[in-house]
Formats: structure tokens, sequence, C-alpha cells
């Protein structure tokens, strides 16, 4: 069976102190997940553990984020986590960024077209 998304979000997550990119990512993620209650297993009759959960992650430093950390925050599905760069470093007056992180979450399962 083919591979089918069902579903995209995207969120934003910043660090504004600590120049924290995994902590940025993960407030991205929570702002995707969050503000949605994501009910695709149920409507299609799967199980959540089918959910494929593929996520892309943007910052400034992509080396600088925890993947494993990342994870923790996907209580089932098949989560699989790929950094980018991109995202934002604001300089700030003491010299530290500000750092934005931008999160993409796409929802697929295995299964035929209707």
């Amino acid at each position: 069976m083919p591979k089918h998304r069902v579903l995209t979000e995207f969120g934003m997550g910043t660090s504004l102190r600590r120049q924290d990119y995994t902590q940025a990512a993960k407030r991205a993620l929570q702002d995707a997940l969050w503000h949605n209650s994501i009910n695709m297993a149920e409507l299609f009759g799967f199980p959540k553990e089918a959910m494929i959960i593929d996520v892309e992650i943007a910052v400034q430093e992509p080396d600088q984020v925890d993947t494993n950390a990342l994870l923790d925050i996907f209580p089932y599905g098949q989560p699989n986590v790929t950094v980018h760069h991109g995202g934002l470093d604001i300089p700030r007056p003491d010299g530290k960024p500000t750092v934005i992180a931008n999160a993409a979450i796409n929802v697929s399962f295995m299964m035929e077209r209707a």
C-alpha cells in the first residue's frame, strides 16, 4: 500500500535568551500540535500507532537540535524528524540572538486512495 498524507500542521517556537535550538524546535512542534485535536487515526479507522509523522524543523543552526529530545513530544505514531537550515536568529543588543524555529508536521497512513 502507498503512503498518503492526510494532514499538515505548521508551528513556530522561540528561545528568547538561551539560544537553545532544541527548545525553540520543541515549542514550534507544540505550537503546531497544541492548537489542534488531531483525530485522523480514528477518522480513517486506523490505530494511533499507524500514524506516520514526518516532522521538518528549520533553524539557523540545524546541528544544534537534539532530534531525539523532539521525539518525546509524540505520545504515539511513528515520528521521523528532519532538521534543515532556516528559521531566524534575531540579533539582540547583548549580542546573543533570539532563536526562532519553524516546524511542519505531516501525518500520513499506508492506505489505498478512495
